[in-house]
């Protein structure tokens, strides 16, 4: 459902590279058989996780949610369960994100359902960080949004040639949650910064190069990856390290490729080092390479609170816990649901498809430092507590 309207806006103020993934991460799913939307199995000395809703890039939604955690934290408490592996189906996506239209629809039908996912979502976040048994994800494919959160924050990441990552959302006047205001700005140098802020995408041994994956394997290895994990006998975390460590030091695809931002490093690192997306642009503008020049053209197509949002999420991110930035997360995601860019980033793409959303405050100079301070305020007895 407007698929091709998104593909249209996105094209208009974004990188061709950019355009697919973002394509995906809007990507609206329909109503499918419940029970089957995510797989939960206990195979060999693992408790193994499917997303199963290859159709829709295994988008995660609410109905989901409440399988995988429960299961979770039971696996986490079984003797004989010793590590859990996620994965999705298909082929395509690990996990592309949930469904924005329903979220958007939600203001006015059901307004606790937008309050119930977010809070769910990032207490099953942070229940993958904290978990006590190896979580081991498989992020083939596009992972994005929800599927950026059922992997970053576990022990072991892999990826192979065909993952995609990125985080888009200023595109849609959100900002990216899931912990992105935590794992974000600990990448290399100001890296963090630049994908939130410009949703550039990364592929295959780019994702593990920039820290996002903790190994790299050709994916017609995966298959043998997870046998070989699931055959392990009471394995500890060094022998799973060991097995992962030994696909990873087989892989060859890409290997000796550099990393696609490294001759771009410096500038990222100089231009995205400031304080304010005002100053950001202007280190662009002065740097006036064609890098620069490309950056500077998406970010300023962006939302406006977006970009001030999430700038200041990942600055105030930098120094706190995981608990500590998703309770600020909540919070943001709060407003951003009873503010207007989200919801007319939704009616531009998806409702109305005149592919032009019209920002308020349309510019970065009208958004005040009393506007994003309300953004971040305490939700009182209403916020997320862990």
């Amino acid at each position: 459902m407007g698929l091709q309207e998104v593909w249209r806006l996105m094209s208009r103020f974004n990188s061709s590279r950019r355009t697919n993934v973002i394509l995906q991460h809007l990507k609206v799913s329909k109503h499918t058989d419940a029970a089957a939307e995510v797989l939960l199995e206990r195979k060999g000395c693992a408790g193994v996780i499917t997303l199963n809703r290859p159709q829709f890039l295994n988008a995660l939604n609410l109905n989901m949610i409440r399988q995988i955690y429960p299961q979770l934290k039971k696996w986490e408490q079984d003797p004989e369960t010793f590590l859990v592996i996620i994965k999705g189906a298909g082929g395509k996506a690990f996990c592309a994100g949930g469904d924005i239209r329903a979220l958007s629809e939600a203001r006015k039908t059901d307004q606790k359902m937008t309050q119930d996912l977010f809070r769910e979502e990032y207490v099953l976040n942070n229940a993958i960080d904290s978990c006590q048994k190896p979580y081991i994800a498989l992020i083939h494919g596009i992972t994005m949004g929800g599927g950026v959160g059922l992997s970053v924050h576990g022990q072991f990441r892999v990826a192979t040639e065909k993952s995609v990552f990125a985080m888009p959302e200023t595109a849609i006047g959100l900002f990216p949650d899931v912990g992105g205001g935590y794992f974000l700005p600990r990448l290399q140098g100001k890296l963090g910064y630049f994908l939130a802020l410009t949703g550039f995408r990364l592929k295959g041994r780019d994702v593990y190069t920039a820290g996002i994956a903790t190994h790299f394997v050709d994916s017609e290895k995966l298959g043998f990856l997870e046998e070989d994990l699931l055959a392990l006998k009471s394995p500890s975390k060094e022998n799973i390290a060991d097995v992962l460590e030994t696909y990873h030091t087989k892989s060859k695809i890409d290997q000796d490729k550099s990393f696609i931002l490294e001759e771009h490093m410096d500038k990222i690192n100089s231009c995205f080092s400031a304080n304010t997306v005002e100053q950001i642009i202007e280190n662009l503008q002065q740097d006036g390479s064609s890098f620069a020049l490309e950056q500077l053209k998406v970010i300023k197509k962006m939302s406006p609170t977006s970009l001030k949002i999430t700038l200041r999420q990942l600055i105030e991110g930098s120094s706190k816990t995981l608990p500590e930035v998703l309770t600020m997360e909540y919070r943001l995601s709060q407003a951003c649901m009873r503010g207007h860019d989200f919801h007319e980033g939704v009616r531009a793409v998806l409702v109305d498809k005149d592919q032009s959303p019209k920002w308020k405050p349309a510019d970065l100079k009208e958004v005040t430092d009393e506007d994003l301070n309300s953004y971040f305020k305490s939700l009182g007895s209403n916020d997320l507590k862990f």
